[in-house]
């Protein structure tokens, strides 16, 4: 597992900030679930007659197998591939398979699987290996049992589509008869599970096939309920309004005379939010949403605007280029060898500043929750992408001991990362515990484009040194943005600096420390307070590397061209494997060869305007690496606007649980690099951002759609991270495409028709 996912336990029970933050892994619940009035049952122990091998799945007296997903299912299908996962190892029947999702009960706080999490495109990675001991043990316990009821050896026992078959002598048994024999009753410990043997690749006749995603029916007939869906008893609305700055502001009063001469108005709730999530918040409660919306629109509210109200994009790209100028602000990340030395001493040195503007998630499912307190114990129905945190949250929100709260999974519209942070949950509590009645507060698009924890705006400076044969031999890499996972207040999700300064956030830096061999290497990370404070940031799909692979492999092309060397073969060159690259150069330099082969790279005579460009990544982290290249094939005209004619995409993925499932991520995975490269920019002013809905803020169109061409290697090693990595590659790809089309470099992102004429007069 990788060193920052791990286990997050608490410190302490009071309600200091520090608490509300870490979360309560080991805590939990302490009062059993079973006990706890208003529990889903379908989250709640098993019948006693089923049979529960594993606490991720249960196998009822009709043979059916209900395994539960301790992962957020935003539309990636997981909750499938978990099933998948077991019923490999299992032998079951795919259509004996059920889902659900897993609450916060302290059962689920796995010590192998670690905190509740879903992103970094970790959850096949980190959950295949035991998820598949889980599926053997449930079939060597079935199959020791139906031996011994059928009197046969258990090593001659053949186990099929959910059936136990003794082919000597023809008996057989399904797992339903099993099951209700009540004979499997054998049990693993740790250590047991580990000594498991599982199948080999050649073995799987479930892992790599495309067996259809159990969770569709489910969303095509309404029986899965997302947040938005939740209906209790009793229950109110909630409408909020928010400050004009995104972060920092207070208030100082709320006229609610007019709200409530309106009907079904209840109550202005200010926040007092201690876990400093919110600022500057109110809530409208009414009887219903419509009605809760007019008294939000009718509240007359003055406010602080706070330390930031002045600030815009521009304040804090200039602050960024300060901090980036100062030789001794930041920590590094990578500190290999001596590039200043190496400078010196260099034939040629190129530098270049690249930028990426503030980005929002903006999911479809807008931001909601909904809070009850049943006597001393707060529910929450919400889909998160972080349960071990989002329950903390809620709990600081209610001014309760985390173990009191109780967390209802529900699907996710959407999440991207917008959903780690569980600031939907603090209106609620507050309201529910003003009004004393469950309230479910849900965001306009407004709320949620405004108050998004977004992609921050970044400025990354790279220096690059070639001696007299074009080789590399050193490079400096400053990356300057605000720092979303410190943010969180969790130690373990930080990494200690190379050179002993302190704790810096990796995840603004990961992709930096690429597979190329480079003798000479410095990574620098920079947090920019200012941005930090103004705009509190989050983690949006691809993380650091959609902005680190952005300059690295915009720097590669610009290199390759002032060396008079083809793009794709210095990278080829730079992927040699040695050191400590070996291993992961490889794996990625196959991904390239294979995008180039697909695409036809460097075969085909293209029209006037026409460029092709490449890019390779090994995204997320280092140790959590996926390996995939992309082939942009871009238009530019006259006027500077691109279009993307094709996109092709190579990713090597171990091990491929579902081929249509890996093939959609992916090719999901890159067209939102593709809106994000060209069309995705929100921007601050006077503290707040300007841009409230679609009509300002305007991803990738259907009618912008390009060709995507995907290859998936799938070659029996460990399973990899499909969700995200294809994300970070599009962008340089297309940057370098345009290049190679009109001679016109953009180190900034988006890359506008302005952008690009501009360049193109330079060049």
């Amino acid at each position: 597992m990788n060193k920052h996912v791990k286990s997050l336990a608490p410190e302490t029970t009071d309600l200091s900030r520090r608490s509300f933050l870490v979360g309560t892994a080991a805590t939990g619940l302490v009062l059993g679930y079973s006990a706890v009035p208003g529990i889903d049952h379908a989250l709640a122990a098993p019948a006693p007659a089923n049979f529960e091998p594993s606490v991720w799945y249960a196998i009822a007296p009709d043979g059916l197998v209900t395994v539960t997903c301790g992962k957020a299912d935003m539309g990636q299908h997981v909750a499938s591939t978990m099933a998948q996962i077991v019923a490999e190892e299992l032998g079951a029947n795919w259509k004996d398979m059920r889902v659900q999702l897993a609450s916060n009960d302290p059962k689920f706080n796995d010590p192998v699987l670690g905190a509740q999490i879903t992103g970094g495109s970790w959850s096949t990675m980190m959950n295949f290996d035991a998820m598949s001991r889980a599926g053997a043990a449930g079939r060597i316990a079935l199959t020791e049992a139906a031996a011994a009821a059928m009197g046969v050896p258990a090593s001659e026992l053949v186990v099929r589509a959910s059936t136990i078959s003794h082919p000597k002598s023809k008996k057989s048994m399904s797992f339903a008869d099993v099951v209700k024999s009540g004979k499997a009753t054998k049990t693993f410990t740790a250590d047991d599970l580990k000594a498991l043997k599982l199948k080999t690749p050649d073995q799987y006749t479930m892992i790599g096939v495309s067996v259809p995603q159990i969770d569709i029916p489910l969303k095509v007939n309404g029986a899965a309920k997302y947040g938005i869906d939740v209906m209790v008893p009793g229950m109110v609305y909630g409408a909020l309004v928010t400050p004009p700055v995104r972060y920092g502001a207070t208030v100082k009063s709320v006229d609610d005379s007019a709200a409530k001469k309106l009907p079904g108005f209840i109550k202005a709730v200010t926040l007092d939010d201690k876990t400093a999530t919110t600022t500057g918040w109110v809530v409208a409660v009414a009887n219903t949403f419509a009605q809760a919306k007019k008294a939000a629109e009718a509240l007359k509210i003055s406010y602080d605007s706070g330390p930031n109200a002045k600030l815009s994009s521009e304040s804090l790209f200039t602050e960024a280029k300060r901090l980036q100028g100062l030789s001794d602000s930041g920590e590094f990340f990578v500190k290999d060898g001596d590039p200043n030395a190496a400078f010196g001493t260099a034939a040629k040195v190129l530098e270049a500043e690249y930028t990426t503007n503030i980005n929002i998630h903006a999911p479809m499912e807008p931001m909601n929750a909904t809070a009850e307190f049943k006597g001393d114990i707060l529910h929450i129905y919400s889909g998160n992408q972080f349960a071990t945190r989002s329950g903390a949250i809620a709990a600081g929100a209610a001014g309760i001991d985390p173990k009191f709260v109780v967390m209802h999974q529900m699907w996710l519209g959407g999440g991207f990362g917008r959903r780690l942070d569980a600031d939907m949950m603090v209106p609620a509590v507050q309201a529910a515990k003003a009004v004393g009645k469950p309230v479910k507060v849900i965001y306009s698009r407004e709320n949620d484009m405004t108050m998004d924890f977004s992609r921050p705006l970044t400025l990354q400076k790279i220096k690059a040194g070639m001696d007299g044969d074009g080789k590399i031999v050193a490079l400096s890499h400053d990356v300057v943005s605000a720092w979303p996972t410190q943010r969180w207040g969790i130690p373990d999700f930080l990494t200690p600096s190379v050179d002993k300064k302190g704790p810096l956030d990796s995840f603004t830096v990961n992709g930096a420390d690429f597979f190329y061999t480079v003798p000479n290497h410095y990574v620098r990370a920079i947090k920019n307070e200012m941005a930090h404070n103004a705009t509190p940031s989050g983690q949006l799909r691809s993380v650091a590397p959609g902005w680190t692979f952005w300059a690295v492999e915009s720097m590669i092309d610009e290199i390759a061209h002032a060396t008079g060397k083809d793009p794709a073969q210095l990278r080829i060159s730079l992927l040699d494997g040695k050191g400590k690259n070996d291993g992961g150069a490889q794996r990625l330099r196959n991904t390239l060869l294979a995008a180039m082969g697909l695409a036809g790279y460097g075969t085909k005579q293209l029209p006037k305007g026409e460029g092709m460009g490449v890019a390779c990544v090994s995204s997320q982290e280092r140790a959590t690496a996926s390996w995939t290249a992309c082939v942009a094939h871009v238009a530019v005209a006259p006027s500077g606007e691109v279009t993307v004619k094709k996109l092709t995409v190579a990713t090597d993925v171990g091990t491929q649980v579902n081929p249509d499932g890996i093939r959609a991520q992916v090719e999901g995975a890159a067209l939102w690099g593709m809106s994000l490269a060209l069309f995705e920019k929100a921007t601050l002013k006077d503290g707040g951002i300007e841009q409230t809905n679609f009509d300002t803020y305007t991803p990738l169109r259907m009618s912008q759609l390009p060709e995507v061409a995907v290859n998936v290697i799938a070659n029996g090693e460990k399973a990899t991270g499909v969700g995200e990595p294809a994300v970070t590659v599009v962008a340089p790809a297309i940057g370098n495409a345009v290049f190679n089309a009109v001679g016109a470099r953009v180190r900034g992102l988006p890359i506008t028709a302005e952008a690009v004429k501009s360049a193109m007069k330079k060049a």
